[in-house]
């Protein structure tokens, strides 16, 4: 059984950097790509950046472009998310997932999820 689990998460100020980690135990770290998603109260699940296995592509969508990055360390099993000046619209339940073979925009669902750790940027 593949388990991932978040940490990282906390309460910053505007303008402020954060980096989450998400360690993964089971399964062929190596073979899955691996991404990261947020959830807002009230909001749809968004998708906030993914890496491909060996993490060698990633991608971001417009919302967080330029401000978040992700790197693995395979020989971990640890993605990372790195949050550079973080918004209070950055506020959310931030959540790894993975997929085996899959891609880095995530075109196909996860096929596993971490319990999610809570970031809150205060304005």
């Amino acid at each position: 059984q593949v388990q991932l689990v978040e940490s990282g998460g906390g309460l910053v100020q505007a303008g402020d950097s954060l980096t989450l980690s998400c360690v993964v135990s089971g399964g062929s770290f190596s073979e899955y790509a691996m991404g990261w998603f947020r959830r807002a109260p009230g909001k749809e699940r968004e998708f906030v950046g993914g890496t491909t296995a060996r993490g060698i592509s990633t991608w971001f969508p417009d919302s967080v472009k330029g401000r978040f990055s992700i790197s693995r360390d395979n020989a971990k099993n640890t993605v990372f998310l790195q949050m550079n000046d973080l918004q209070s619209e950055d506020t959310a339940t931030y959540y790894c997932a993975s997929r085996r073979y899959g891609d880095r925009r995530f075109s196909a669902e996860p096929e596993y999820w971490g319990q999610g750790t809570q970031v809150t940027v205060s304005s």
